[in-house]
């Protein structure tokens, strides 16, 4: 095998890597973020109930008053908060992002393994169409907090996202 194929070889491997931490640190923000949004969303209901509630009970104590208060207060503010993030779009960025670069991942798996078995010019080829949707899925520089990111090598390192076919060949692992 000549050394421009090997390289090529060692460069789908790495942006399977690449992917393969970029999609989980994404996966693990996509659960934080859907989190936060049940949270966005029920916490208001809460709120203006407590608020009603005491406000209903109330005997005129003047901490209940500025317990329902505040409760009143952030639950009308909540929903702009939720509103002025852009949540949802942020949310959806987030599922598309996610999944594309869990099939980049894959693909450049693919393209190590199998592609690489064709003549050169059809594995180049096929590598650069590889690239130009991964250029794409970085245009958007959506990008998970660094913590995510830890927590992300974390699982990779532990071992979660090794095949166990691989693992039963003595196969390399990511």
């Amino acid at each position: 095998m000549d050394k421009t194929m090997e390289q090529l070889i060692q460069e789908c491997r790495r942006q399977s890597e690449g992917c393969l931490y970029t999609s989980t640190s994404l996966f693990i923000w996509l659960r934080t973020l859907r989190y936060l949004k049940v949270c966005f969303i029920v916490a208001p209901l809460i709120l203006g109930s407590l608020a009603s509630g005491k406000l209903l009970l109330s005997f005129g104590a003047e901490s209940t008053k500025v317990f329902a208060a505040v409760c009143a207060f952030l639950a009308g503010l909540l929903p702009s908060i939720y509103a002025a993030l852009k949540y949802e779009e942020r949310l959806k960025e987030c599922i598309t992002l996610s999944a594309e670069f869990k099939n980049l991942q894959d693909r450049f798996r693919q393209a190590a393994l199998v592609a690489s078995a064709k003549p050169f010019t059809e594995f180049e080829a096929q590598f650069n169409k590889l690239m130009t949707r991964l250029e794409a899925a970085r245009n958007s520089s959506f990008t998970a907090p660094e913590w995510c990111f830890k927590a992300a090598q974390r699982k990779v390192k532990s071992g979660d996202y090794h095949y166990d076919i691989d693992i039963a060949k003595g196969l390399p692992q990511q």
